[in-house]
């Protein structure tokens, strides 16, 4: 019997191939909204599936993407904790590209996906604690490797969450940084949602890889998330690692799972 995956990473834009883990395969998970195909290999002795949530060459949008198929493979694998990186545009001077931010709170301005597993009349498992949407323990767990490792971060930050396709008015952004705004992106919602539906310990990794619409002087373009997001390959397989290792043998303190 193979060991169990406890243990997951999702990969956002410029995240695609998990490059630390070895003797990979490909699983082809059945679930009620689809199939997943996450990459599982071992990272020392530890298995550990990843899971580009863009799919095989970047070709689903933020607004296509499964993300209760996605969630709901990881969990049937049995996977307890996840990290899941996303590149997002800044709406706070002090988060230049290149910060690397970890998220601990979200604004929902997503429209028409399925935010819920909870489709049925099932009333008082429906109603979701999220004062808390990312998971202290596993929060508190990448600062310690960050500080271990040097690596320059910032913790805490709210993560607007858009619809897409298209990119954000200055208007749009000048509103998202009155309510309280830091960075913007397209995927963190429902993803950190289901995740507390399915009670897994979920965390997020942000790249700042631009200035959000009429902070920069340039146009907004998919090319310089990519080109950022490469130059951190690096940085973020590392922390990522060194977490993994933490987190697999350190007891969970936090609130996330579900009774």
């Amino acid at each position: 019997m193979s060991q169990a995956i406890s243990l997951a990473i999702i990969g956002g834009s410029g995240f695609y191939q998990p490059g630390m883990l070895a003797e990979t395969e490909i699983l082809e998970v059945e679930t009620p909204y689809g199939v997943v195909k996450p990459i599982v290999g071992y990272l020392g002795e530890m298995r550990v599936a990843f899971l580009p949530r863009h799919g095989e060459g970047h070709t689903v949008l933020p607004h296509q993407v499964n993300y209760r198929a996605n969630l709901w493979g990881l969990k049937q694998l049995g996977v307890k904790q996840m990290i899941a990186t996303t590149a997002v545009g800044s709406l706070d001077q002090k988060l230049e590209p290149g910060s690397l931010v970890i998220i601990d709170q979200f604004l929902d301005f997503t429209k028409q996906r399925p935010l819920t597993f909870f489709d049925q009349e099932e009333v008082h498992k429906a109603h979701v604690d999220v004062t808390e949407p990312y998971c202290i323990g596993l929060r508190q767990e990448l600062r310690s490797c960050a500080e271990k490792l040097k690596i320059p971060y910032h913790f805490g930050g709210c993560y607007v969450c858009t619809e897409g396709p298209r990119y954000e008015t200055a208007a749009e952004i000048k509103m998202y940084q009155i309510l309280g705004g830091t960075v913007i992106g397209m995927t963190a919602v429902p993803e950190v949602v289901l995740a507390r539906e399915l009670g897994i310990c979920y965390a997020n990794l942000s790249i700042v890889t631009n200035w959000a619409a009429g902070i920069g002087s340039t146009l907004l373009k998919h090319q310089e998330v990519v080109e950022i997001m490469s130059a951190k390959q690096t940085i973020l397989r590392e922390l990522i690692t060194q977490s993994l290792a933490l987190i697999s043998c350190t007891a969970n303190t936090c609130h996330c799972r579900r009774e």
